[in-house]
């Protein structure tokens, strides 16, 4: 009678390191030397100054304020928009700041909490 196949058989047996064998092929210096890899170097926008830490903290309040509707996978101005169409009558002063900082991440993004602060 055939002894059934396993599933091991389908692969390639390797052998295992035992005392004495090297651990593998060390390369050169000229080896190591080819496998660098090259990177490009891009240009950042133009970094922007902070946001006023009253402004921030004002949108803050907005992100955690859910009578405004969730506010997960849209900016803040679109979220303000969408409480407006629905009657909901978000603050003006916030729409406001939003489209005057319309060019910083910080004020158009809603930043998740991490933990450790904001």
């Amino acid at each position: 009678m055939e002894e059934p196949r396993r599933i091991t058989d389908s692969f390639p047996r390797r052998r295992r390191r035992g005392p004495g064998r090297p651990a593998g092929r060390l390369k050169n210096k000229k080896d190591k030397d080819k496998d660098k890899v090259q990177v490009k170097v891009c240009p950042r926008a133009p970094s922007q100054p902070p946001p006023d830490p009253a402004l921030l903290e004002m949108l803050r309040r907005f992100d955690l304020s859910w009578e405004y509707g969730p506010c997960t996978g849209i900016t803040r101005l679109q979220r303000w928009e969408r409480a407006q169409e629905l009657g909901l009558s978000p603050p003006g002063s916030i729409r406001d700041a939003l489209l005057e900082h319309r060019d910083n991440p910080d004020v158009t993004y809603r930043w998740v909490w991490d933990g450790m602060g904001w």
